[in-house]
């Protein structure tokens, strides 16, 4: 037995069996994961990437800045984990980004999505994953902030965004990996925040945003994700859920979040994570799934885009990168499917390694 963490699952910190060894063993074998990489998929434009994100922090009247004001923190978390997962963090003013990041926190302890703005869950895990990217958890007031998030659990075991009280299988992954990330999961009632999140489970094996919603790729990354934080997953049915997702690869290679729905770059991320936290990764084909991807990029000025010839955004461009990490594509960090950090990262956090 080990209570080491294997690299590609999001699993909680506990023992792993030999026969769950063996598993994770075959499913990341050679002939599961793509190693190769044909020269006529194309290549990742890195350093345009690059310039793309740093050049999108820097513009504050364009289009594209105006509407993610209100979400500006979120999109620091897409563009700083992109550029970490490109091994070019270092490009940024750590000091600068941490200052500002602690200017969005509310009195109540948690965070809005700009200097200003009310407070949210959405945010709040946002700032606290940045602060993980650059090893500066400890500047936060960690009993403030998880008992903002902890105060936002209901007497059925689900989460509200905010003080609004909007209900969502997102927020109960955001506060669980929040928590985790915290190491405060204890200030809550895990076992009831488990049993909400199996109660929006759907006989098609997948999980929508509250009990008797239409399953979606989103809400099933949070659902699984949450459930693999908390050592759960053996409430998912697998074998169902993994052929549902594994239908979601169209002719293009891409993936989309819904039956009959166009594919999309960032389900590359919501689909793929959750194939690998089930061990059914192998289901799909990875390697048009990397050149969809890899399709979907401004060659010329950098981005990615959610299809082919659209218009790319940071959004994107995260969630492209993050997936090719998924598939392991050369030269990128891996990242965790569960906690959606590099691993080097989470096991800092998690096991102070």
């Amino acid at each position: 037995m080990t209570h080491e963490r294997h690299p590609h699952l999001g699993l909680k910190n506990r023992p792993v069996s030999e026969s769950q060894r063996r598993r994770f063993a075959s499913d990341l074998s050679p002939a599961n994961s793509i190693s190769f990489f044909p020269g006529d998929m194309g290549e990742l434009q890195v350093e345009r990437h690059v310039a793309y994100i740093l050049t999108v922090e820097k513009r504050k009247d364009d289009f594209e800045s105006v509407v993610m004001e209100h979400l500006r923190l979120n999109g620091a978390y897409w563009g700083l984990t992109t550029l970490d997962i490109l091994g070019k963090l270092d490009a940024v003013d750590k000091d600068e980004v941490i200052s500002w990041v602690m200017q969005c926190q509310h009195e109540s302890g948690g965070f809005g999505g700009n200097i200003g703005h009310d407070p949210h869950m959405l945010y709040t895990l946002s700032a606290i994953q940045v602060l993980a990217l650059f090893g500066k958890l400890h500047v936060l007031d960690i009993d403030k902030v998880s008992s903002y998030i902890a105060g936002l659990q209901n007497e059925d075991g689900s989460f509200s965004g905010d003080m609004w009280g909007e209900v969502d299988t997102r927020f109960s992954y955001i506060a669980i990996c929040s928590l985790a990330l915290l190491r405060q999961l204890d200030k809550i009632d895990v076992g009831k925040a488990v049993k909400y999140i199996v109660s929006c489970k759907n006989v098609d094996g997948g999980f929508g945003c509250t009990p008797g919603a239409e399953s979606h790729a989103g809400q099933i990354f949070c659902c699984v994700g949450a459930l693999a934080i908390t050592g759960s997953l053996h409430h998912v049915d697998k074998d169902l859920l993994g052929w549902w997702l594994c239908e979601r690869q169209v002719k293009s290679g891409g993936l989309n979040g819904r039956p009959e729905k166009l594919p999309d770059v960032c389900y590359s991320w919501w689909v793929l994570s959750s194939l690998i936290m089930i061990d059914r990764v192998h289901w799909i084909d990875k390697e048009k799934l990397a050149k969809f991807i890899l399709d979907c990029q401004d060659k010329e000025k950098g981005g990615i885009s959610d299809r082919p010839d659209d218009a790319v955004d940071v959004f994107h461009t995260y969630f492209g990168v993050a997936g090719l990490s998924l598939l392991e594509y050369p030269g990128l960090k891996p990242i965790d499917p569960a906690y959606a950090l590099p691993v080097s990262v989470v096991n800092k956090v998690i096991l102070g390694k």
